[in-house]
């Protein structure tokens, strides 16, 4: 169904192109917009007629459910605007900014749905509650199964956090309906007032979809962290070629999806022809940018392995340090020699836990280093685990 779906409606099948992205996000959001007011207008009607909270309380969460839609459908609209001059990036964090207009919505509704729930378990009221309202809810549930398997293959096949995370909202509220399906069955047949207590329930469970949208769309425009399934694969790609020796500060920047820029250093051999480096650079900027549909850039670090004194110390500083904390690594060692010392200079790759000893650390390393010589000193810049 899915793909029958896509074939009336989005043109051409590009699953990279950020146009195509946009026309899924848009799909995506006009259906949820049609199936949730549908929904709404249903299980509103079905609530006045039996005087259910709880049926009440799911009507309106299917009308956030349709606001989340709207504004998912404006987000990947804008999300879809060129660069322009007061923005280079372009205008993806938008789909980020609409998922926390969505949850800003979703937290008030359900604030006022709790106060509404509460009231009705201290004044409990009887509810009417018939086949035609239980049909009305069989039907709900069906709607959003559907709804949830649709949104989350479409959010496969663009690799959309948002529309898988409808997804699992959709599943969630199959649920919260199901409960206010059991809560007026429990009424109808053993008069047992629990609407109060399920629209509680449902109302809190809207509080906590809401908390957990706003946790998602918060944390990429803060700087989350990227998918570490995407860095390893970077990782894989570039020691794919022949010449690169090793790669370290790889940092992914986050201009929403499909908008991700990302710098790496490349370790070669320094005796390698510079021209030649350069041109292997080019060409695995454009080959791994367009693999992975990221703006790359690549710096090029040449390393010394033909001076015997320095591949010694390497492995000498890489050792010990490995012996203070098997977490810590080194990269872009070399050796600048003077008439008396000797500097050894590299940068520390640092987990998080240790980044108030960097002191500490120095003085352990320049103790090891020199018990195998005075003459060596060492010039440390210490460097993320994350970007490492």
């Amino acid at each position: 169904m899915t793909e029958f779906i896509l074939k009336l409606f989005v043109k051409h099948d590009k699953p990279g192109d950020v146009a195509y992205r946009a026309a899924c996000g848009k799909l995506a959001g006009t259906v949820g917009i049609v199936c949730n007011l549908l929904l709404f207008a249903l299980k509103l009607l079905a609530g006045l007629l039996s005087g259910a909270v709880s049926i009440m309380a799911d009507a309106f969460n299917n009308l956030t459910d349709a606001s989340s839609s709207l504004v998912t459908l404006l987000g990947f609209k804008m999300a879809e605007r060129p660069a322009d001059p007061d923005h280079p990036y372009g205008h993806g964090r938008m789909e980020y900014l609409s998922g926390l207009i969505v949850a800003a919505m979703i937290l008030l509704i359900g604030v006022e749905l709790v106060k509404t729930s509460v009231g009705k378990i201290f004044h409990p009221e009887a509810v009417s509650f018939t086949w035609l309202t239980a049909a009305i809810l069989i039907a709900s549930v069906l709607v959003k199964l559907w709804l949830a398997g649709f949104c989350r293959n479409l959010g496969k096949k663009i690799g959309s956090a948002a529309l898988l995370a409808t997804a699992a909202d959709s599943r969630n509220d199959v649920l919260a309906t199901l409960a206010v399906l059991v809560a007026g069955l429990l009424e109808m047949f053993f008069r047992w007032q629990v609407d109060g207590y399920v629209g509680l329930a449902v109302a809190l469970f809207i509080l906590y979809s809401g908390i957990g949208i706003a946790k998602e769309t918060v944390d990429p425009i803060l700087g989350k962290a990227p998918d570490t399934e995407l860095v390893e694969r970077l990782r894989e790609a570039l020691r794919g070629y022949d010449k690169v020796m090793g790669i370290h500060d790889l940092i992914i920047h986050d201009y929403g999806p499909g908008r991700q820029f990302a710098s790496v250093h490349v370790e070669m051999d320094s005796r390698e022809d510079p021209l030649v480096c350069h041109d292997l650079i080019d060409n695995m900027e454009k080959e791994i940018g367009s693999l992975f549909h990221i703006h790359l850039v690549i710096h090029y670090d040449p390393i010394v392995t033909n001076d015997d004194e320095n591949t010694a110390m390497y492995r000498l500083v890489k050792q010990e340090v490995k012996a203070i904390d098997e977490r810590l690594s080194i990269h872009d060692f070399r050796m600048v020699r003077g008439p008396e010392h000797t500097n050894l200079i590299f940068d520390l790759v640092l987990p998080f836990d240790l980044h108030d000893q960097k002191k500490e650390l120095k003085a352990m390393i320049d103790e090891k280093v020199q018990f195998h010589g005075s003459k060596y000193y060492t010039v440390i810049t210490f460097d993320d685990e994350s970007f490492n």
